[in-house]
Parts: C-alpha cells; structure tokens; sequence
C-alpha cells in the first residue's frame, strides 16, 4: 500500500512516496521537489562475500532524458555510458552514506537512482542523497542514519536554503551539506572567494535545515516491512592479536619516520610477510592479514595522537617541502610543474576558439561548457602495475573538484574570448595530488597567459580521533594518513577566500568545531603555497604563447548574422577558408575571429565588417563592375551588396555604350546617391571626381574610364593604354 509524506523545505513542497513503484526492491521510494521526481531502490545480496576489507556498495545514478524533455545526442539516440554530472552525483551520494554502512557486513549492495522528471529549478543530486537512504532506511540493509541533504546559497547578504538552480548563478557559494541527526558527514562547495567564517555558518545552517528531512525519514520508517538483516561479528584470536602487537610494539617505531613513501611500504610488507611466517602454522593467511591490518593501523593513529606529529615525523601543521617550475613544455601554450614532497603534478593549459566548448547532453541548464580541467592518475604515479584505460570515477571527481575551484579566477568570455583546456598529468602520489593538480593548473594558467583574477592554491587537512574528544587535525596528509584517518578535507582557495572544498569522513560524523579549526589551519596553509607560488611566476604573462590562436571578437546587427552565414553556411565557409581563421557567430550578434596570423584575422574582420555594414547616403566605395547592362553598370560595393551606376553617372559627358568607359571586373569608385523606397541603391561615378577631384578612396586602384571617341578632358583623360 502506497504511503506518502511531505514537509515544506525552503517554501516548496518536499514528499517522499513508498510502497507504489518497484515493489520488489529491498527497499524503494519516490521524492518529489517541486516538480524534480527522483527514484530510489536499494537492493543487497542473499548469499555473503568473502571478507573484503571494505563496504561493498555500488551507487549508480541515471539521468534519463526524457526527464528534461529531451532526445538523446547520440548516434542511437539513447542513454550510453554516464555523463560527468551523473558520475559525480553517484559520488557525492556513495561519500555520504558509505561512513553509515558497517564494513563487517558482507553482502554487496546496490543503490540505483533515476531521474524521472527534471524541472530546471530544483536540483536532483539532494533529492537523490535523501532518495538513497529514504530507501536504505526501508530495506533490510543495516544502516545507521537516516541522512539529509539541502544545497546552501548566499544571495543579497543572507544564506538561502535550496536556492533554485538560476538562483545559484548569482549566489556567493552553493554549498551541499549532507548529516545525520548528531554530525556532519559530507560537504562540497564551490565559492566566488567566501570567508572561512561564511562557509562554516553556511554548514551549520544546512545540518540545522536537515534534521526536518531527517525526522520525516523517521516517520516513514514505521512503514517498512521486515526487519534488518544482523551483522555478524568475528571474533579476533586473543593468541594471535598477542604475537601480531608485539611484533609492532618492537619493530614498528624503526618503520615510522621514514620520509620515503617507498621504503617504509618496503619494511610493512616485510613485517607482515615476518607475520606469516612466524604465525602460519597456526592461523591462516587471512586471519593473519586481517588482524595486522587493524592492529597496524591503531598503532599508527596511537602514534599520531600521542606525538601530535605526521607519521613522517613533521609537525601536525607542517606543509612539506614544496617546489614549482613553468614553461617546461617548448610547444604547449602553457605548462608547470608543481611538487609537494613526494607528489608531483604536471599542469598543461590549452587554449581554443569558442568552436571547441564541450557540448554537455544533460537534463541540466547549461548546454554548453568553455572551461574544462581534466585529470589523469596513471598507474606508475603510486609505482604500480595496473590497466589503463578511460578515466574512472575518482579522477572525474577530482578533476571536477579542481575545474569548480578555478572558476571563479578566469576572466569571463567577454574579455577573454577562448575556450579553455587544463590537464593535470599526476607523475608522482603520496596524498592529496588534487590540491596539487589545483596548484599546478593556476601555474599553467598564468605560463599561458590568461589574465586570471588572483592565483588559486589547494590543500588536504586530515583528522585522528581518540578517546575523550582527544583529536589532532593534520595539515597536508599523505596516502597513509588518508587511509587510516578520519577525515579527508580539501580546500581550494585564493589569499581572499575560499573557491572550493570537499569534504569527506569515515566517522559517523564530525562537529563543527573540528571544521572551524580545520578550515583555518587550511588557510594558514594555503597562504604558504601561495606565496611559494609567487616566486616562481606572480601573475600572467603579459602575452599569450606564440603557439596560441589570437582570438577577436566584434558585434554585428544580430539581424545581419543571416548575411554573414550565408545559404547553406557558404559565406561564412569561404571567409574561413579565404583567410585561414575560425570564425563563431553567437545569437546576440558577437563575432569571434581566431588565428594564428594577427593579419589573416584583420582580413576576415574586414570581410565581415563589409557584409553587415550599413550603406548610407554619400558614402564612397572601391567597387568592382560585376555586370554590364544596356543603361549602365552594376557595382559591388560591399560583399553581396550591389548598386547600379546609371550610364548618365558614369562620365560627365555623354555615354553610347557602357562598354566603351567599363569592364567586368574592373574597380570602380562610385558614391551613393540614392537608396530607394525598396532599398536599392543608386551609385555615381562621377559624382566622386565632382566633389574632390583629387581625392583618393583608401585602398582602390584609379578607375579611368575607356573614351575611346569622345573628349579629353578633367579626370576623364583618355587612358593612354586604352
């Protein structure tokens, strides 16, 4: 039996429905915002895995077309592979719920969401989140939420709650705040340079607006049917967790401390190869690893909290050494190199015409994209033998996380008429090669030239938890940090503010006095890396790379744009291939010429200009004779604009027959005297030589008329080569 219920969130109606669609889901809903429909089914497995060591959940978020009225792009005309905007919403929606989900539970599960109707005004990624674990509450999957999510925007001063998605472009920040009842578990942000102190009373305000989704999560509980599955538990070997600490207690301090990523992975496998042997013949391989792990990393974080130091050794807040280097690449039209310990990022920027922006095939509102930071992490950067192929999830994210960062700093298409291509190239990892792909694309950036309004840094704070509500917040974590830490929290940003953050636990949550301190210790950081940046370049070249299109941009008479296309394109084809230039015409009339050659771009400039500039009265052209008629000769004066020069306006004496003064294709200099009622225009000849004898058109050749019996006298001499 189908049940409903619903809230007012942010002045619109929020409902979620259970018990009508996909009844044979573990666990299904329906949410419904104002008019953005989301369905949510979760599912889990009846037979047990083997023991993995991690949450097996799947999260896969479909955007069907149909939703936002459309036709798919594609060859088939169907949905293929995921977009960018579908993948990252899988991600911020597995971040938020996997913290909740018990690794002891063994069973892979799968959470599907669709997007059955998209109204372009309320965002389907928050009604996806609250949609997956709606549906996580109502099957037998242990959970421990429920969860909400809201968006947080800052429009005329004041924080708005689920701003809509035109709302969001004139918003300070968007914020997305995911919790529980008790903590915060996900946040994600991009900002226009936002203080740590808005970002941070934007959180609380989101975890403040969840809790009303929260309880209506609750209240549909009493509806579900069955009860959740128990999670079994196994008990650790008292004997074997005795031999595993001491072999940690007595080796493990000569491990720590070792600045090399490399080396001290080299001496753990030894100590847990030495485990095995030492311990084989009484519990098996399995058993064995199982308890090294767990115990290994209690040890590690023991050690954290004890020292208050970096397992490298470095003080809690201490960045490590950085380096950086531009233009290392001779034909990119921007590069850089950015380093920090023992990750390295290789940042390539590319500039194009506006031809080249990605077109997007989404329910979302923008069609088209001009910026875009792609991110690659190949397998040799951790020293690793692994398949390559197309980009995965985690680098789509990454890239994604960097690309919103950098938004804000570009000079907007008006002033900077290029489409815009960043690559980060991860040579080398050992935690955090976003923030450094962050740092690394600004560097590039300003190699290239693009005037960018301030340098962006990024920086990875991570956390250790203990008893008491004894913490330590680490300042640049590494890959083990990350691994066995609490938090993984990335922040982006320019000396004024934040751009960007991401953040992401493992606890059940995290209070906002630990993100206080975090976000400022970040800034602490970021400022560091700023100013380390600045020594190796401090803002844009003055000029973009030789190897770099020059791009110019004019506006024409929107109505005129039909002129410059031409039937079929063939106009607008034959400047281009005249001149060698790109050329791209938008609806509101701007033009934009890219060349390489700053002579070649001029010329279609010209080209263009001529085809939409208006005639008037008076005006004086170099011609060229297109046709000869009985009564006198039509001139080409513009591109595609024709006027007829009357045989009485061609001399200033009497004319038999117009092929004794013209010819085709001769040039001409004629005046306007007349445009007609139907908009034809009346040229003259003569009248040029009648007003300024000697006065010559800028760039014409003498036209002389051929006399060839009448007088010689004026500006009509006879032309001795006649």
């Amino acid at each position: 039996m189908a049940q409903s219920l619903n809230r007012s969130i942010g002045g619109r109606t929020f409902s979620i429905e259970t018990g009508k669609l996909a009844q044979q889901a573990g666990g299904a809903v329906v949410v419904r915002y104002g008019d953005t429909v989301v369905l949510a089914t979760a599912c889990v497995s009846d037979q047990p895995m083997e023991r993995v060591g991690f949450v097996p959940l799947t999260v896969n978020y479909e955007e069907r077309l149909y939703a936002a009225g459309k036709i798919p792009g594609s060859f088939f005309r169907r949905e293929g592979r995921p977009g960018e905007g579908a993948i990252l919403t899988s991600r911020l929606v597995d971040r938020s719920i996997r913290p909740l989900l018990s690794k002891k539970f063994n069973y892979e599960m799968q959470v599907v969401l669709a997007v059955l109707s998209a109204d372009r005004e309320n965002d389907p990624d928050v009604c996806a989140l609250v949609a997956a674990s709606a549906a996580l509450t109502m099957s037998e999957i242990p959970f421990s939420g429920p969860i909400a999510a809201v968006h947080v925007g800052y429009i005329d001063e004041k924080l708005v709650l689920n701003p809509t998605l035109p709302q969001v472009e004139d918003s300070l920040f968007d914020v997305i705040v995911a919790s529980t009842r008790e903590a915060i578990v996900m946040v994600e942000a991009g900002a226009n340079e936002a203080s740590e102190s808005l970002i941070l009373e934007a959180i609380r305000f989101g975890h403040e607006a969840n809790q009303e989704l929260i309880n209506l999560q609750k209240e549909l509980e009493q509806f579900r049917v069955g009860e959740k599955r128990e999670i079994e538990s196994r008990e650790e070997s008292p004997e074997l967790v005795k031999q595993i600490d001491s072999l940690l207690e007595s080796e493990l301090s000569g491990v720590l401390g070792c600045e090399v990523k490399k080396q001290r992975n080299q001496e753990m496998d030894s100590l847990r190869i030495r485990a095995r042997q030492e311990l084989g013949g009484f519990f098996t391989e399995g058993e064995i690893d199982s308890v090294f792990e767990s115990h290994l990393k209690a040890k590690l974080r023991e050690r954290i909290l004890r020292s208050e130091r970096h397992i490298d050794g470095r003080r809690a807040d201490e960045i490590r050494p950085l380096y950086s280097e531009v233009a290392l690449l001779p034909c990119t039209h921007g590069s850089a190199l950015f380093a920090r310990g023992e990750t390295q990022v290789l940042g390539v920027a590319t500039l194009g015409s506006p031809r080249e922006e990605q077109t997007l095939d989404s329910i979302g509102l923008a069609g088209t994209k001009r910026f875009m930071h792609h991110y690659n992490f190949p397998p040799f950067s951790t020293g690793e033998v692994k398949r390559m192929g197309t980009p995965g999830r985690r680098e789509i994210g990454h890239g994604a996380l960097v690309e919103r960062a950098l938004i804000p700093i570009l000079p907007s298409e008006v002033d900077f008429p290029y489409t815009i291509r960043l690559v980060s190239e991860v040579l080398s990892s050992n935690g955090s090669s976003s923030m450094a792909s962050a740092c690394a694309s600004t560097l590039s950036l300003m190699d290239a030239g693009v005037p960018i309004k301030a340098p962006v840094a990024g920086i990875a704070m991570g956390l250790v938890t203990g008893e008491g509500g004894k913490h330590v917040v680490l300042t640049d974590i590494e890959g083990a940090e990350d691994a066995n830490g609490d938090m993984d929290f990335k922040v982006v940003g320019t000396a004024r503010g934040i751009t960007a953050l991401q953040l992401d636990v493992k606890l059940k949550g995290l209070d906002d006095k630990v993100l206080g301190e975090s976000l400022e210790k970040a800034r602490v950081a970021r400022l560091e890396i700023l100013a380390r940046m600045a020594q190796t370049i401090a803002c844009s070249r003055s000029e973009l790379s030789p190897y770099a299109p020059r791009m110019h941009t004019i506006t024409i008479d929107p109505s005129k744009i039909g002129l410059v296309i031409g039937p079929g394109g063939k106009t607008i084809r034959s400047i281009t291939e005249e001149t060698g230039s790109t050329i791209d015409v938008k609806n509101d009339g701007s033009v934009t010429i890219g060349s390489q050659n700053g002579e070649s771009a001029q010329k279609a400039i010209k080209m263009i200009e001529d085809l939409t500039r208006e005639v008037k009265v008076e005006d004086i052209y170099a011609g060229k004779v297109t046709r000869l008629l009985n009564f006198g000769v039509m001139v080409e004066i513009l591109p595609g604009k024709e006027g007829l020069v009357h045989i009485s306006e061609l001399a200033d004496y009497r004319v038999d027959k117009v092929e004794d003064v013209a010819a085709i294709g001769e040039e001409m200099k004629v005046k306007v005297i007349e445009i007609d009622s139907l908009g034809r225009i009346n040229l003259s000849h003569k009248a040029v030589f009648e007003d300024s004898p000697r006065e010559p058109v800028r760039g014409a050749k003498s036209f002389v008329p051929r006399n060839r019996g009448g007088r010689d006298s004026g500006p009509f001499r006879r032309d001795s080569r006649s």
